[in-house]
C-alpha cells in the first residue's frame, strides 16, 4: 500500500474542504444556553404558581411537569417546536419539553398509516428506548435499596 495521496484524492479533498460549511459552535451554545434556560425558568414560574396556588410540595411538581408536557406536545402539534429545535439545537431537545417533542412528533408523522400501525407503532419510537432505560433502572436501584434496608442495615 501506499501512502502517497494521488492528485485525484488531493482535488476530492480540496472539494471537499471548499463545500463542508464552517461550524458555528459558539453560536449554537449560546442558543442552548439562552432557549434552555428559559424553558426552565418558565418551569420555575409554574412551580411557583403552583405553591401560590397552595397546590402543595408534592403536588406542585407535579403540576409543573404537567404543564410543560402540555406544552411541548401542543407545540409540536403546531410545527412550531421544529423550529425551536432547529433554532436551539440541544437547548430544547435537553428540558422535559424536548422529551414531549420526541414522543409526539413520531405520531404525528405517521397517523396517516393508521391508530395501530401508524399511531400506535411509532409513539414511543424515540422516546421507548428512554423509559425502559428509566424504569429497569428504577427497578434495580429500588431492589437494591430494599435488599441493603432489609439484610445489611
Amino acid at each position: 500500500m501506499k501512502n502517497a495521496k494521488t492528485p485525484r484524492d488531493l482535488r476530492y479533498a480540496q472539494l471537499v474542504d471548499r463545500m463542508t460549511p464552517n461550524s458555528r459552535h459558539l453560536r449554537g451554545c449560546v442558543r442552548a444556553f439562552w432557549v434552555g434556560g428559559l424553558i426552565c425558568a418558565l418551569g420555575q414560574a409554574l412551580t411557583m404558581l403552583a405553591q401560590r396556588l397552595e397546590l402543595g410540595e408534592v403536588t406542585a411538581p407535579m403540576f409543573t411537569s404537567c404543564a410543560l408536557i402540555f406544552l411541548g406536545t401542543t407545540l409540536t402539534g403546531l410545527g412550531v417546536y421544529d423550529r425551536i429545535g432547529k433554532y436551539a439545537g440541544a437547548g430544547s431537545v435537553v428540558p422535559i419539553t424536548g422529551f414531549a417533542n420526541s414522543v409526539a412528533a413520531p405520531a404525528i408523522e405517521f397517523r396517516r398509516e393508521g391508530m395501530v400501525l401508524g399511531l400506535g407503532a411509532k409513539l414511543f419510537q424515540i422516546a421507548g428506548p428512554v423509559l425502559t432505560y428509566g424504569i429497569s433502572s428504577s427497578i434495580l436501584v429500588g431492589f437494591v435499596y430494599w435488599v441493603a434496608k432489609e439484610w445489611l442495615l
